[in-house]
């Protein structure tokens, strides 16, 4: 069995959905439907700022820029930084079948970039979730894992607006800097003057080359779709907890991305651990946080504390040691 197609009722009318429906059907794919080894689908919203599990919003959206050109804004679930999206941005998911979440990013976007360079475009994979084309950006990918099931969704700048991307992101000059640019526009680019094709074109194009079948979603599917979206809708989780600290750490790692620390030292104690960036989690973020908790201010009682618990496993790529740098740094 190829990759399956996942498509919604016939009567049913997509353009009247919104980032956390898409969110939502990622998850009850992702849960339910686990007779079918791969899935797949695109979708498009109005414009709408989508930020990371582990993100705070005030730090990565202008929320006065937003309001005042009718952008949305949502957390998802998955981990990474911000992205931009609206009806010239394809979104695409990819649900499988899988615990190795780094082989299965790889693959994705690999596959993702072979559909392009089959386009004659001078496509590549690069980094930790980009696809470059000509060196530069045209998508960006974050996932999501639940036990047995990884879901990598992702950005195709087909004919995005720029202008409004550049506006409502507020990435950190550090972060800018880390990557080696003077600006963000200069680092992407969009397929719409690459391509002799419009974009209901190029998606049947890339539905062609990557699906063998298809998947109707039925009623009922959609009534608990809506379950799930409703959380993703709240404003606890579209703000998620506001740091609370007297000392913050932040620092960009080759591979990890930007973690931001925030903590309060009460007599020399650890406490109210906040942690935040555009990193992928690959475990439970809270259980690292809370490790901290109560444990003193030095170097090696957090070492000790973390004896036992591998860093990688809950932030992609990082160490311990880099981890116990920047909490001491």
């Amino acid at each position: 069995m190829g990759i399956v197609h996942l498509t919604l009722p016939n009567r049913f009318n997509v353009k009247k959905e919104k980032l956390p429906f898409f969110l939502a059907l990622e998850e009850f794919a992702a849960r339910e439907l686990t007779e079918y080894p791969e899935l797949f689908f695109m979708w498009q919203v109005p414009p709408t700022v989508i930020f990371g599990r582990n993100q705070d919003i005030l730090n990565e959206v202008d929320l006065k820029f937003c309001s005042q050109n009718n952008i949305e804004f949502y957390r998802r679930k998955s981990g990474g930084g911000c992205v931009y999206a609206d009806e010239g941005n394809i979104m695409m998911s990819y649900i499988t079948t899988s615990d190795e979440v780094t082989t299965t990013f790889s693959a994705y976007t690999s596959r993702i970039a072979s559909v392009l360079r089959s386009l004659g475009l001078n496509a590549e994979a690069t980094g930790r979730n980009d696809i470059l084309v000509d060196g530069k950006k045209v998508s960006g990918n974050a996932f999501y894992h639940i036990p047995h099931r990884s879901i990598v969704h992702g950005t195709m700048l087909f004919s995005t607006n720029i202008d409004n991307m550049l506006g409502a992101l507020t990435p950190s000059s550090d972060k800018l800097q880390s990557k080696g640019i003077k600006s963000v526009r200069s680092r992407i680019t969009t397929l719409d003057s690459r391509l002799h094709m419009g974009i209901e074109e190029f998606k049947a194009y890339v539905l062609d080359q990557l699906c063998d079948e298809e998947h109707q979603l039925t009623d009922n599917d959609i009534r608990d779709i809506r379950e799930i979206e409703s959380t993703y809708k709240s404003q606890s989780f579209r703000f998620g907890r506001a740091p609370f600290a007297t000392v913050t750490r932040k620092e960009h790692f080759d591979g990890v991305g930007e973690i931001e620390a925030a903590f309060d030292i009460v007599d020399g104690v650890i406490c109210h651990v906040s942690l935040a960036g555009d990193f992928f989690p690959v475990g439970d973020i809270d259980t690292l946080a809370s490790a901290l908790e109560n444990v003193v201010y030095d170097a090696s009682a957090i070492t000790d504390t973390l004896d036992g618990i591998d860093v990688s496993k809950i932030i992609m790529n990082l160490s311990n040691e880099q981890f116990i740098n920047l909490i001491i740094s």
